[in-house]
């Protein structure tokens, strides 16, 4: 038998599934899905693989040619006993691979835990004992992994002078999490056994088992440090104790600390979607509702339905600062039927978590982008939260959307998928418009006693006078009178770091990162200048590199910045910052927002990491610093992202009985994104965004296909580009339309200078076949420093 190998080869990709012969010995255990470590190239380096497909080699066509028999490689290793991805997962991979552009492989490896995917190394042997006891410490071998860059270049040359051996190791990662338990196996052993005086740690230990008879089991940690591990060897050898590995699972955390929670009465309108949506199958559902209006409940309960019914559900929300409040709201409704998987999760915890999945112990699947490739069964609910959120969308290879992979697996289960969200992405609302998605409306507050906040824009033209910092005195007024009445505050700011820049007010020289074509940004924590692209860092310069003048001045506001201003205009406020730099530990998020939600702080700030899922009853203000930092951004989603952002944000106010206010600060109070986010007006805001998206051929009037060539070399990349642009022409019909190739808004990162093209189109029988064109571009020798992107359906040109 013949196994048909999708081989995991990062330099040259290619979807062609290589042929392997099958070891008589794994005859009867492999299986299509499984993964398998397979000598690849002229050197035979054993690299991590996928079996597609299991074929006799008549079937191969390779019939009776013996040298071609003999020729073919066999699989060296079988790394599961059960496969890793189904036929679901396999006929998604392909469906997958038509619209995003990216290799085979690649796809398979996104729908599974890290764990599972191999590392390499290289193992280092000799038969020279002189070399041996110089280099290996006596040993044969050593790991090249092992050795610093020095001893490795030496090894290398001793290599190539035939001294030393060299071979290519693979090993699955994956590893499941134990404890050790010790239990007492026979009483009268233990009270027959004869002890010497001198045996003090024995005896001690005899004397804990007689005085503990009545426990069940110990750790074996605990035992060991009570008395040692050769004592606890002693006991084990003597058929007194057993010692046994438990497996436990690494998030068991999450579920521990969640008190249970008791479905709620739904209101008119909740209860007309709830009905809607369960009383159908095989249907998609926009579910648009007000901010407050009590959409997570009919989720919940939707899926509560859907479990009754014996099936299984997933549940998107769109970034890990809203995880922890929604698992936790998840685990309280249906305990450990819940499986949790995002990224603030380790690598171990997802691994636990996705094989409790394939176990067939998880009904319900709560995560972030990812999770939508679960290997649940029978699924009889799709929901994704915020459907309008970006990070929907990979902005990796593979760059799929996962509202495009939950359409499929919705049809694929025949279950029905709901798409939530105050302010729906316009190319869903059109759909629903369209009748393609059933449109269902949550007009109020689930809570009869929370109205939807009053919204003020203060435009900071005339506010300039009696500014303070980064605020108007309006604002400064009400931060004040809510921490009087000891009501809290939750503050916007859309921007990290300290000061956007720092600039010589003699010279006007402002220090740019070396690789990208950006300015960096201060940061007064670690007193560095920061890149937000490629994450360079340098100390902050207090004379001019380019005049040596000592005018060094800070411009712009950063989180870090406005919290310095804050403590110093209230110095006895409390207050908690949440934005990627205090949020990069583990657990961060949720320590953040708990400690909030309890009181412990009274103004929480932040980017736009606190504008969405937030349900405090005591944050009576809102407070937006600066409103315009993504509206004059170059990307036709510019407004849309900022009416969505002010509405949402605004939507954390007044939540509970006390009635809710928010201070919209900007400088553009006039364009029509902040008027109607100021109104609440999505209605207004969706006919005018869709005429002005009409007007210039954007989506949802047309598709759009992003493509991004990169270089370190410029006259490369614009060489490049056009060769691109030249093969786009020849195989695209007259109907599609393509703008560029022009350098990106921010045209060099990582030392990469980025050239794009934008393809604009209705219908393009010839695009697939075009952009695989492009795609096999990058694996041609003489481009192998060239990068291509192909983003189907980008969310943003920045």
């Amino acid at each position: 038998m013949i196994a048909k190998v999708v081989v995991d080869v990062p330099t040259m990709q290619t979807d062609k599934p290589f042929s392997y012969l099958i070891p008589n010995e794994f005859a009867s255990l492999v299986g299509i899905g499984m993964r398998v470590h397979v000598p690849f190239g002229k050197s035979n380096r054993l690299m991590q693989g996928f079996i597609v497909d299991i074929v006799s080699i008549t079937d191969a066509h390779i019939g009776q040619d013996e040298i071609a028999v003999k020729t073919l490689k066999s699989i060296s290793e079988v790394l599961d006993f059960e496969p890793v991805l189904n036929d679901e997962q396999l006929e998604l991979a392909g469906a997958m691979r038509q619209t995003v552009f990216a290799y085979k492989i690649s796809i398979l490896k996104a729908m599974l835990p890290n764990l599972l995917n191999s590392s390499y190394d290289k193992v280092l042997t000799t038969t020279d004992l002189t070399i041996a006891n110089r280099y290996f410490d006596g040993k044969k071998g050593k790991r090249f992994s092992s050795l610093d860059k020095q001893a490795q270049a030496l090894m290398m040359k001793l290599h190539r002078d035939g001294k030393i051996k060299l071979s290519y190791i693979a090993e699955s990662k994956a590893a499941i999490k134990v404890v050790k338990r010790v239990s007492l196996v026979d009483i009268d052993l233990l009270n027959d056994l004869e002890l010497t005086a001198r045996a003090t740690k024995r005896l001690e230990l005899k004397q804990f088992l007689q005085a503990h008879l009545a426990g069940d089991d110990w750790s074996y940690t605990e035992l060991v440090a009570m008395f040692s591990r050769e004592v606890i060897k002693f006991f084990i050898s003597k058929n007194i104790l057993k010692l046994t590995e438990i497996e436990v699972s690494r998030a068991k955390d999450y579920f521990e600390k969640v008190t249970p929670d008791d479905h709620k009465v739904l209101n008119p309108e909740q209860m007309v979607a709830y009905q809607a949506i369960t009383q159908s199958q095989d249907k998609t559902f926009l579910l648009e509702g007000v901010t407050g209006s009590g959409k997570t409940e009919i989720y919940l309960q939707v899926i509560a339905h859907a479990i009754s019914q014996g099936k299984t559900a997933i549940m998107l929300v769109p970034e890990i600062s809203l995880t922890p409040l929604m698992t936790n709201r998840f685990i309280a409704r249906f305990g450990d039927h819940v499986a949790i998987m995002h990224s603030g999760l380790s690598d171990g915890e997802k691994y636990d978590e996705w094989r409790k999945i394939v176990a067939g112990q998880a009904k319900v699947v709560v995560g972030a982008r990812s999770a939508i490739f679960a290997p649940l069964k029978n699924i009889g609910i799709i929901i994704i939260d915020e459907e309008h959120e970006t990070s929907y969308k990979q902005d990796s290879n593979p760059r799929y959307h996962a509202r495009d992979v939950a359409i499929w697996r919705a049809k694929y289960h025949g279950a029905s998928l709901v798409l939530g969200s105050a302010t729906p992405s316009l190319e869903t609302r059109a759909r629903a418009q369209k009748g393609v998605y059933q449109l269902l409306r949550l007009t109020h507050r689930a809570n009869s006693d929370a109205q939807l906040p009053v919204i003020k824009l203060l435009d900071m033209r005339q506010h300039l006078t009696d500014q303070s910092g980064s605020f108007s005195k309006l604002m400064l007024d009400k931060i004040s009178e809510k921490l009087a009445k000891h009501e809290q505050v939750v503050l916007m700011l859309n921007r990290r770091g300290y000061s956007s820049f720092i600039m010589c007010r003699d010279c006007g020289f402002v220090p740019d990162c070396p690789n990208c074509d950006i300015s960096l940004t201060l940061h007064m924590d670690t007193k560095t200048l920061n890149c937000h692209y490629c994450g360079r860092t340098q100390p902050i310069p207090y004379r001019c590199p380019n005049c040596e003048s000592s005018q060094i001045r800070y411009y712009g506001s950063g989180t870090q910045k406005v919290e310095a201003e804050l403590l110093d205009l209230f110095p006895d406020a409390r207050i908690l910052r949440m934005d990627v730099d205090t949020t990069k530990k583990k657990g961060a998020h949720e320590r953040i927002l708990s400690a909030f939600g309890s009181g412990e702080a009274d103004i929480l700030l932040g980017t736009q990491m606190i504008a969405k899922g937030l349900d405090f009853p005591n944050v009576t203000l809102v407070g937006v610093i600066n409103a315009d930092t993504a509206l004059n951004l170059p990307d036709f989603r510019s407004s849309e992202r900022t009416f969505q952002l002010l509405t949402q944000v605004a939507g954390r106010a007044g939540r509970a009985q006390k009635k809710g206010e928010v201070l919209i600060q900007t400088f553009n109070p006039d364009h029509y994104a902040i008027q109607l986010a100021g109104t609440q007006n999505y209605e207004a805001f969706y006919k005018q965004e869709m005429e002005f998206r009409r007007k210039l051929n954007y989506p949802p009037y047309f598709f759009t296909v992003q493509l991004v060539i990169s270089h370190q070399d410029e006259a490369v990349a614009v060489k490049k580009s056009y060769e691109v642009m030249a093969l786009l022409q020849e195989q695209l019909s007259d109907q599609a339309r393509l703008l560029g190739p022009i350098p990106k808004p921010i045209s060099r990162t990582h030392n990469l200078y980025h050239y794009q093209l934008l393809i604009k189109y209705r219908f393009e029988p010839g695009l697939e076949k075009a952009l695989n064109t492009v795609l096999d571009m990058t694996q041609a020798r003489e481009n192998k420093a060239l990068r291509i992107m192909i983003d189907n359906e980008p969310q943003n040109f920045m």
